[in-house]
């Protein structure tokens, strides 16, 4: 693979994050509570974490990162092809397209196991610091 599956397992975990908020059903504040940290909130910074980190990625990087959600997704079967086309496609910013899909984390544990890569320790290592 042409990125380190630490920064992958990085990226799953900050997706689950950011699957989980909900739209805010109260007023307008930024004054998050315990009772409403799942809540979307402007001054949330998950969602631009999380793009900030995948537009920062080298080129080869946001590949692969694309390659293996398209795996999980069942797209492709084999790596190569999907980094390769990967690489050929990439049109616009790739923090934009994966953030756009829907179940990002999953596809990637499923990309990743279908590559024989297992990354809960690296998962549960970052779940544990944040």
């Amino acid at each position: 693979m042409d990125i380190s599956p630490r920064k992958v397992a990085y990226i799953i975990v900050r997706a689950r994050e950011l699957g989980a908020k909900v739209g805010r059903w109260d007023t307008p504040s930024d004054d998050a509570d315990g009772d409403t940290i799942l809540e979307s909130r402007p001054s949330d910074g998950t969602g631009r974490e999380l793009s900030s980190f995948i537009r920062n990625l080298n080129d080869d990087e946001k590949a692969a990162l694309v390659a293996i959600m398209w795996i999980g997704r069942e797209t492709f079967d084999e790596y190569d092809e999907a980094f390769e086309t990967a690489k050929q496609e990439a049109v616009g910013p790739t923090e934009k397209y994966l953030m756009g899909v829907p179940l990002l984390a999953d596809y990637l544990e499923d990309g990743l196991e279908a590559l024989g890569v297992d990354t809960s320790e690296e998962e549960d290592e970052i779940y544990r610091k944040v």
